[in-house]
């Protein structure tokens, strides 16, 4: 189980001079929570993320009692790419919660090993439902029965984790596999020389015509 300790934080306190104390700001809520802001170390809250991501239960240890809850959502610093506050998405206890799960690609296609396809992940994550305690860290896809060119892997070929139901339509295509692309090669289009020849030919023929002397003008006097 994943916990961190939770303080109310005074929302007075400037966020700045929270984490320089080495603290993030952040806020839980939920349907039947109010939505009140805490602190939780930035130390703890990093290894947290790390592990749980956005879709593992994470125990806030607070004093009105431990909330099970969810990451919800990180802001990140643009520049630093430190996370500088988070949201906790508290849900009631007994009660089942629906939640996108990442997708872990596993395994080798051997349409790609043997034959030069292509792999296309259609998906990248899935939505479930489950209890709390049943919600795995991800949804694993193998990928290892892909043998031919055209060959798909849908929603319907998974097997959910005990407890876990997949909020997705049976024929959704999670990944497939394509042929690879033909480079065409492009075409050489052969110069035609002669023509160039006679090109020059015909412009040196202008310029010495255009350079001859007049002959038939009138000759100028000779002296007497």
């Amino acid at each position: 189980m994943l916990t961190l300790k939770a303080e109310i934080r005074d929302t007075k306190t400037k966020p700045a001079q929270i984490r320089k104390a080495g603290k993030i700001p952040a806020v839980f809520y939920g349907k039947k929570e109010a939505s009140t802001s805490i602190t939780v170390p930035k130390i703890d809250f990093l290894k947290v993320w790390k592990e749980a991501g956005e879709s593992t239960v994470v125990t806030l240890e607070t004093t009105d009692g431990d909330k099970e809850s969810l990451i919800q959502d990180v802001d990140i610093d643009p520049v630093s790419g430190a996370p500088r506050h988070a949201d906790f998405y508290v849900f009631e206890k007994g009660h089942k919660v629906k939640v996108a799960l990442p997708i872990e690609f596993t395994g080798t296609a051997p349409a790609v090993k043997d034959l030069g396809g292509i792999l296309v992940k259609v998906l990248h994550e899935l939505k479930v439902e489950a209890m709390p305690k049943d919600l795995p860290h991800d949804i694993s896809v193998d990928v290892g029965i892909l043998a031919n060119f055209g060959d798909q892997i849908l929603a319907k070929d998974l097997v959910a984790p005990a407890g876990v139901t997949l909020l997705v339509n049976p024929e959704e295509v999670i990944a497939l596999v394509s042929a690879p692309r033909e480079e065409k090669e492009e075409e050489v289009v052969p110069i035609d020389l002669s023509s160039i020849e006679v090109e020059k030919k015909g412009k040196e023929e202008v310029e010495g015509e255009e350079g001859e002397t007049p002959t038939n003008l009138p000759k100028p006097p000779s002296n007497p």
